[in-house]
């Protein structure tokens, strides 16, 4: 977990690009919008390609031989890949902030921060061959796409799901209240210090969206779109949990080893640790709940300052490979963008965009900003900036 100095530093790195939202949810004035430039076909590469992603995105097969979709682009295009990882959005913003980086793999609670905070610019989908092949249920997504400019292309997609010990819970557990009420588990002993929680204010959602099946009555339509009363439900039902908690997670790797040897059975986690800890033989399974979950959709973004935009193009059209697509979506246990990567390869399996979640993309309730002025409520939500503080406050005890 980030140091409470660090993590405020990042938090207040947000606030500028954030504020720049304004009150109609993240669009920018096309009247200030920057037309997309794509450098010209015959140039040349800069030889080199610094990428900002989540953990597991990027893979060379340092891990597994078997996964490896950089060594052979290296040798295609000249461009040598640098990865820097990143634990939580919020630190994906501030390290974009920071600069000195040509992609990142924003989720949907940063894409439009980074487009109204001026740190990334518009893509030409027509220097781009291969995204004619995206899902089209992503081409257009308003997480990347304003006023018909693209600002990114579409990569992996997924839901957050429920992992869970298999020896603890001989049943698959089917509520998120596992991680959220106190009680006894199925091997009779009480979650708490059992359990955790993501390390972002985005899971502020989480709570509110397990409380549109827990309490109806208080009529919350869209978890990122909350009034001060029904945010005030979610972050009681967060501090209730947080007694519960043994930590709240952002590094991948340090939460598979909390259920490895920290006696952790149950949280909300990506397929990629389900994947990891089933590889190292650990009795770890995940279910979709009967509340649903919310999720992520990963665009990959230009920095507004790239200084390898020949090489940033060129990763662009092959990260859209079906090939690349299966490959990463067999290893993170993600969604491809690109629906004809489910098809004949060797590492997904014939099966594996099903048994991942293809069909579950209506129910996943994807990851964005919360502003202001929103659609659902016409008196106004509670904004990401409030969200930051008051999460801050809980997973310090307050």
């Amino acid at each position: 977990m980030l140091a409470p100095a660090h993590r405020l530093a990042l938090i207040l790195s947000l606030i500028a690009p954030l504020a720049a939202c304004g009150k109609d949810g993240g669009k920018t004035d096309t009247k200030e919008t920057p037309k997309a430039v794509a450098p010209p076909a015959d140039a040349k590469p800069e030889g080199s390609l610094d990428i900002l992603a989540w953990p597991g995105y990027i893979e060379r097969g340092e891990t597994d031989k078997a996964y490896d979709w950089v060594t052979e682009f290296e040798k295609q295009s000249g461009c040598k890949v640098n990865v820097k990882t990143a634990g939580s959005s919020d630190e994906m913003v501030a390290l974009m902030n920071q600069g000195g980086i040509d992609l990142v793999t924003a989720s949907g609670d940063s894409s439009l921060r980074l487009i109204a905070g001026k740190k990334v610019q518009p893509v030409d989908i027509s220097k781009i061959p291969s995204y004619a092949n995206v899902d089209k249920r992503l081409q257009d997504a308003p997480w990347h796409t304003v006023d018909g400019t693209h600002w990114g292309v579409p990569y992996q997609w997924g839901p957050n799901v429920l992992m869970y010990n298999t020896q603890v819970f001989t049943t698959p557990p089917d509520s998120w209240a596992v991680v959220f009420e106190p009680m006894d588990l199925p091997d009779g002993k009480p979650n708490k210090g059992r359990v955790q929680a993501f390390d972002g204010p985005i899971y502020i959602a989480d709570a509110a969206l397990y409380l549109m099946t827990k309490k109806p009555e208080l009529g919350i339509k869209d978890p990122y779109e909350l009034t001060q009363a029904q945010y005030d439900e979610a972050l009681a039902l967060l501090r209730q949990q947080k007694a519960l908690t043994h930590r709240y997670w952002h590094d991948a790797t340090l939460q598979t080893q909390d259920f490895t040897n920290e006696g952790v059975v149950a949280s909300s986690s990506w397929p990629f640790q389900v994947n990891t800890l089933k590889a190292a033989s650990q009795p770890i399974a995940y279910v979709f709940p009967k509340e649903g979950a919310t999720g992520w959709a990963d665009t990959t973004m230009l920095h507004a300052d790239a200084k390898h935009p020949v090489c940033a193009y060129k990763w662009l059209e092959w990260s859209l490979s079906p090939k690349v697509q299966g490959d990463l979506a067999a290893w993170f246990g993600s969604l491809p963008s690109v629906p004809t990567a489910c098809e004949g390869n060797a590492l997904l399996g014939p099966d594996g965009c099903k048994k991942q979640g293809w069909d579950n993309f209506d129910q996943i309730k994807f990851w964005r900003t919360p502003v202001k002025t929103c659609a659902s409520q016409p008196d106004g939500c509670v904004p990401y900036a409030t969200w930051s503080t008051d999460y801050i406050a809980i997973m310090g005890g307050s």
